[in-house]
């Protein structure tokens, strides 16, 4: 699967541009085991690489100042110069790009023109960010391509810069950091205040992870994303009136927040309520999964779905009928929405041997349900963000 990716953005390349590119990179999306919508509330995440990615073909131009993009999925092109100031453009799929680009001239390291082709089999609007991933490989590239010096924890700011600045997106750093940092059968728990991080192995013997794609697309920009974001700060300053000594959400216990319930709406005591207990459920499964207790991890996925259906109320009826369903049958230790919200993915922690069974059944009452044919994608944990070598393993 990687390599015809590869093999097809190199193959477009070489028809728009007359030649090979001189470097090709791969930048993964991301599942997130659990610590849904808590990167941007204090908390830590449990997110991991897959198998899918945004493959960038790339040539820098010695000649001139000019970049030329072309996104092959989309059939779409992009030209800009890159010592001119980025404007929005009207394509969506442009903006990560400029958004990366101004923010690496904010930091005064020199940029020069490209040649570009990108493609990508992460699915898009399903919650696996194919966004970051884009993001973070063009930083990457660029970092490589130019001898820019960056680390992969500023790669990692610059892509969730340019989402949050240019885009106008206030995403957490949790996509963007998986995306670069993840690492082939582990999954990483993240502290997104500090970007203290610590890797578990996730190898999962018996059990397999399998997304269910209910095929309800959404993009942040329209899901409630922001709104979200705004009622969990004004639920923080409230506590913080009476308990000064909280400077983060990890610092706030259930029986804080119940103590000033009573000056906070219904909502903004839900959403406080759901980041509160979602942080204490990443150490858990972060200590199930270091003692390969994974039915307990699967109850930690199922307890997290049902926050984000009615505490954090960012799932939808399809997701929710996903994730009933899923959990009637023999061998679903755990599921749960997953990503931003309202569409997208459930992710299923499954025993291996009841995974054909288990997709096989969930399919057909989807079907009879909504009339959609539900997709299926069975991932593996995988390397992050990376330049591709031709002799690069792959199946």
């Amino acid at each position: 699967m990687k390599n015809q990716l590869v093999q097809q953005t190199k193959r477009a390349f070489q028809h728009h541009f007359g030649d090979p590119p001189e470097s090709i990179f791969l930048s993964p999306g991301r599942i997130n085991i659990i610590g849904e919508h808590v990167d941007y509330n204090d908390g830590f995440v449990l997110p991991a690489a897959i198998d899918r990615y945004i493959c960038i073909a790339i040539t820098e131009r010695k000649d001139s100042d000019i970049c030329r993009i072309i996104a092959h999925d989309f059939n779409d092109f992009y030209e800009f110069t890159i010592s001119d100031e980025m404007i929005k453009a009207p394509s969506v799929w442009v903006n990560y790009l400029l958004g990366v680009v101004d923010e690496i001239n904010n930091t005064g390291k020199k940029l020069k023109g490209l040649d570009m082709v990108f493609s990508g089999n992460i699915p898009m609007g399903s919650g696996l960010s194919s966004s970051a991933a884009l993001e973070c490989g063009f930083a990457y590239a660029l970092n490589n391509v130019f001898n820019l010096n960056f680390t992969k924890e500023e790669i990692v700011l610059i892509g969730q810069k340019a989402e949050n600045n240019f885009v106008g997106v206030n995403c957490g750093v949790m996509d963007q950091f998986a995306s670069v940092f993840g690492k082939d059968d582990k999954v990483v728990m993240v502290n997104c205040d500090s970007l203290e991080y610590e890797y578990f192995d996730a190898k999962l013997e018996d059990y397999s992870l399998i997304l269910f794609d209910s095929c309800i697309k959404h993009t942040h920009l329209t899901s409630g994303y922001n709104d979200r974001r705004e009622e969990v700060e004004e639920g923080k300053r409230i506590i913080r009136n009476h308990f000064p000594e909280m400077v983060t959400f990890r610092d706030c216990s259930r029986e804080m927040l119940n103590a000033v319930k009573d000056e906070l709406s219904d909502k903004v005591y839900k959403r406080c309520l759901y980041v509160i207990e979602e942080i204490r459920r990443v150490e858990d499964a972060a200590r199930s999964l270091a003692g390969k207790d994974y039915e307990k991890l699967g109850r930690l996925l199922t307890e997290t779905h049902h926050g984000l259906s009615k505490e954090y109320e960012v799932s939808c009826p399809e997701i929710d009928f996903l994730v009933d369903e899923t959990l009637k049958l023999e061998g679903v230790a755990g599921s749960r929405m997953m990503g931003g919200g309202f569409g997208g993915c459930s992710v299923n922690l499954i025993k291996t041997n009841d995974v054909r069974q288990v997709i096989d059944k969930v399919k057909n009452q989807y079907k009879k349900a909504y009339d959609i044919e539900m997709n299926v994608y069975e991932v593996k944990i995988s390397d992050g963000t990376h330049q591709y070598k031709e002799n690069e393993y792959s199946i």
